[in-house]
């Protein structure tokens, strides 16, 4: 009787191991982070490869760093195959959030080695590629529009907000939402793969700082996905520790702000964030300093948030 019963009673004890191994979310994006930082190193620049998990179609969301990261990759053993054809065929368009150097630096610079595919962006952004780099003066013109003569290799594709827009070659979507930083408008990408979503902002500051409301616009588009958990990270940055005085914060974020805004993304939501991944992008060295921001985050970190420190050339699955 004892033998009889003995297989029934494993199967029963195990049933709470089947039913956590049936709940465990599945991946369904990936992200190659070929720069992370803020400033200083040319060679780890804000540049982020993103894909749908098992998919070689991807985008980089900015694009700092470029070559430095896909070798990063290779060493990591992300990629099968040389560094020219993660340039050429899995790299499938740039999404430039905004025109200074760190966020599209790799891109300028590898374009005589790159094949033809798209630049988004918004068409502020897109403007100031075109009149300040993309020049006979400062660099070849490898883009279709602008000073003669052109070399047809890159397209400009302007986006609208609050438009979803097909991303070619690829079999995902994208919206924009315009962001305050300083003295210019930076970008926000909310990018969707069948039902699952990742957000990723350029440079940002706080709408309280910067007397905009476009976080708050941005956190009421993205609070519904919250609540039924279908956004898997928000790609976001925190530039400076808290000490960093309010006019010399450049239009950037600090763990003290980053925190006020999960908290109004928490009460538009109304949910806990609690395990929502965070990447915390830009940090500017040096080393002191981020080690700093990292404390202060941790401190801070009230809501339980996952935060996560990407680093250069390793893959993170959401």
């Amino acid at each position: 009787m004892y033998n009889q019963l003995k297989l029934p009673l494993l199967i029963i004890m195990l049933l709470p191991v089947f039913a956590f191994a049936q709940i465990k979310p599945v991946a369904s994006f990936r992200v190659v982070p070929l720069g992370v930082l803020g400033g200083a190193d040319e060679s780890n620049l804000s540049a982020y490869m993103l894909a749908p998990k098992g998919s070689d179609n991807y985008i980089c969301l900015d694009a700092g760093t470029i070559h430095a990261g896909i070798a990063k990759a290779l060493a990591n053993k992300t990629f099968n195959g040389p560094a020219e054809q993660v340039l050429k065929k899995y790299i499938k368009g740039y999404f430039i959030s905004h025109a200074h150097l760190d966020h599209l630096a790799g891109m300028v610079m590898n374009s005589p080695d790159d094949t033809v595919k798209n630049i988004y962006g918004l068409k502020s952004t897109l403007e100031t590629i075109k009149t300040n780099y993309f020049t006979w003066e400062s660099w070849a013109n490898f883009a279709d529009d602008g000073g003669a003569p052109q070399l047809k290799k890159y397209h400009y594709k302007p986006l609208q907000p609050d438009t979803e827009t097909a991303i070619e070659n690829t079999d995902m979507q994208v919206r924009v939402f315009p962001l305050a930083h300083s003295n210019l408008t930076s970008t926000a990408f909310l990018v969707r793969s069948n039902d699952s979503y990742m957000l990723y902002l350029g440079d940002t500051g706080a709408d309280d700082k910067e007397k905009s409301q476009n976080l708050h616009n941005l956190w009421v588009a993205v609070a519904p996905l919250v609540k039924a958990q279908k956004l898997k990270a928000i790609m976001i940055e925190v530039s400076f520790p808290n000490e960093q005085p309010d006019k010399s914060l450049f239009g950037h974020l600090t763990p003290r702000l980053l925190m006020n805004e999960m908290g109004e993304l928490s009460k538009l939501s109304s949910a806990s964030l609690k395990g929502l991944n965070i990447v915390v992008t830009h940090l500017k060295p040096p080393y002191k300093s981020i080690t700093k921001i990292k404390a202060q985050l941790k401190v801070a970190n009230k809501m339980q948030l996952n935060l996560i420190y990407p680093q250069q050339g390793k893959t993170l699955d959401f």
